[in-house]
């Protein structure tokens, strides 16, 4: 792998921008005056539809700048990832066409993947309840990842970021809203909390995204367009720069992955322990049910006696073994 895309808002947004990549031409996401440079010099096939653009490196590359400039997928906050630096050059020589005008973030990673294959995405090597040494190894593989390998494949980035907004709403401190100054209701709205070290400032969703588009209408001197997604801004509390994908994926993950919440802050320990107790108990209780239930029939039954039966001695030998039964 040589490139790579990051920091789609979902699996469908990026199956979105992937199908978009591989035809451009057709992809009404992409503007008509767009559309018509990618459809240049292609030729149609018998059904009368354009054919799909040849695959080449510099194509991709225009592509791809080209997706990343229109409106649809240039307000999402990606992240290009280069791993190898050729394919980073001919990336840095089609900027020149468009005056660096492009705003994405570029990393460039070109140190070969290290690591042995499998660590860091299955977990190989390394167990739930390893020692310290059992850590320190694992943290000096990490060191030693580069490319593909030393992407981030959980949330653990934003683990604290995690760990603040739980403890913000279970003891209910969101107090009003940074931005238009009104109470909230713990569990009665969509509330986004400012992703900085330090900073508590909560507020409502639709308070968060028209704070942030007035930020960036002002500094692009413009009355504004019609943007309903900001890309970033500055918190109305501490002041420091927020990107809105790091709030939604907070937000995201607080409302709809509890399991993947509970995993990351080592929280699945405790749910087990406290279901198994409650499984015994339940256990327990239902014992201690049939116990009672058997104890009741038990008096209900009548204890009776079996009596010997009295005959004359001319009939015993033919009822001996009748007797006998009977008596049993």
């Amino acid at each position: 792998m040589v490139c790579l895309v990051s920091g789609f808002p979902s699996m469908i947004a990026a199956l979105k921008f992937e199908w978009a990549l591989n035809n451009p031409h057709k992809s009404l996401l992409i503007p008509a005056d767009k559309r018509a440079e990618a459809v240049k010099g292609l030729g149609r096939r018998k059904t009368g539809h354009l054919k799909r653009p040849r695959k080449s490196l510099v194509g991709v590359m225009e592509a791809l700048r080209m997706l990343l400039g229109v409106k649809s997928f240039g307000r999402w906050g990606l992240r290009v990832h280069f791993f190898e630096e050729e394919v980073w050059r001919v990336w840095e020589r089609g900027g020149k066409k468009d005056d660096g005008k492009l705003e994405v973030e570029v990393v460039t990673d070109f140190g070969g993947p290290r690591a042995s294959q499998g660590v860091g995405v299955d977990g190989v090597g390394g167990e739930a309840d390893g020692d310290d040494d059992d850590d320190d190894d694992d943290d000096a593989q990490d060191e030693k990842k580069h490319g593909i390998y030393a992407l981030p494949l959980d949330y653990m980035p934003i683990k604290e970021y995690v760990a603040k907004g739980q403890e913000i709403l279970e003891f209910e401190r969101q107090g009003n809203c940074v931005v238009c100054k009104e109470a909230m209701e713990g569990g009665r709205g969509l509330y986004a909390i400012c992703p900085n070290t330090g900073c508590e400032a909560v507020g409502h969703l639709d308070c968060w995204s028209r704070c942030l588009l007035k930020q960036e209408a002002k500094r692009e001197g413009s009355g504004g367009g019609d943007e309903i997604l900001p890309v970033k801004g500055e918190c109305p509390k501490c002041q420091s720069q927020v990107l809105w994908r790091d709030m939604m994926k907070e937000l995201t993950l607080r409302i709809r992955g509890q399991a993947d919440v509970d995993k990351l802050l080592k929280r699945k320990r405790t749910r087990a322990a406290a279901k198994a107790k409650a499984k015994g108990k339940e256990k327990a209780d239902e014992k201690g049910t049939n116990a009672g239930e058997g104890n009741s029939r038990r008096k209900r039954e009548v204890k009776t006696t079996p009596q010997p039966m009295m005959v004359e001695d001319s009939e015993a030998s033919e009822d001996s073994e009748f007797l006998d039964i009977a008596y049993l």
